[in-house]
């Protein structure tokens, strides 16, 4: 039997207590505990305990030491359960312990993965301009279920969606006046596409904007454009070819045809 020999408050951390106790060859310390375990087992100087019954205090102080962890962790900001489970794991906390962590926790209320899918959909919104389809992607990076994931979508309606979009367009396009509308209506898609906005969003917001251009705006971008042209393919061609070249290279960059002969016309002399 192990004999208790002696109880002291630790100096750093009032909630836990240093154990001492007595095999029969004289005090030693032995454990330490958290004063919830302390009162559960009602552990007192001159208690005896048999080995199994330490191995079950020491076990319960584990589990104890692992929730006071995932508060702390969860004291930042919200957390998903696969969160809290990864953050024990990383602490070298058992499967079984992270476990009866996560359902003590649910139980108290500290974790609901569909609240927290919800608040990060929210946040999402507000802090970034970021589509539904990205923010679906890092919700099942952080372990929420499918269902949940679809509810929680819900709090980032289509209207929503269609005016980060739109705000995100017309910003873009203000910031791109070297380039022809087609060009820039084609970056931002990229743009929102890339950022998790559907193709229908997309489409909705790219008709919506209002690219405004005075006339030297529309000279910079068109000539610019046919800078690009005309270094990519004057070492190859000349005369009616190499302006064939610039032509079609402007046009699929979406200038109009009437737009590409004007100006080619008026600035001939300053190309080869």
């Amino acid at each position: 039997m192990i004999k208790i020999s002696k109880i002291t408050t630790q100096t750093k951390n009032i909630e836990r207590f240093n154990i001492y106790i007595d095999k029969g060859n004289g005090e030693e310390y032995g454990f330490s505990v958290d004063q919830d375990v302390l009162i559960e087992f009602q552990i007192r100087k001159g208690n005896t305990y048999t080995e199994v019954e330490i191995n079950e205090i020491l076990y319960k102080d584990e589990i104890k030491k692992a929730f006071n962890l995932a508060l702390k962790f969860l004291s930042y900001r919200m957390r998903a359960e696969k969160e809290i489970r990864d953050y024990l794991y990383k602490k070298d906390y058992s499967e079984d312990i992270a476990g009866i962590v996560i359902e003590r926790l649910k139980k108290h209320q500290y974790v609901n993965d569909l609240e927290f899918a919800k608040a990060f959909v929210r946040s999402r919104i507000v802090n970034s301009a970021k589509g539904p389809l990205l923010i679906r992607q890092e919700l099942q990076q952080k372990g929420i279920s499918e269902a949940n994931i679809q509810e929680s979508l819900k709090e980032f309606p289509e209207e929503t969606q269609l005016d980060i979009a739109f705000h995100f367009a017309e910003k873009n396009a203000k910031q791109n006046k070297t380039m022809s509308d087609y060009q820039i209506k084609q970056k931002i898609g990229q743009a929102l596409l890339a950022k998790g906005f559907s193709q229908p969003i997309v489409k909705t917001a790219l008709s919506e904007i209002v690219i405004e251009k005075g006339e030297e705006q529309k000279f910079q971008a068109i000539s610019k454009q046919s800078e690009k042209a005309y270094k990519r393919y004057s070492s190859k061609f000349e005369g009616w070819e190499l302006d064939q070249k610039v032509k079609q290279y402007l046009y699929q960059r979406g200038f109009k045809s009437e737009e590409i002969e004007s100006f080619l016309t008026r600035n001939k002399e300053d190309y080869p």
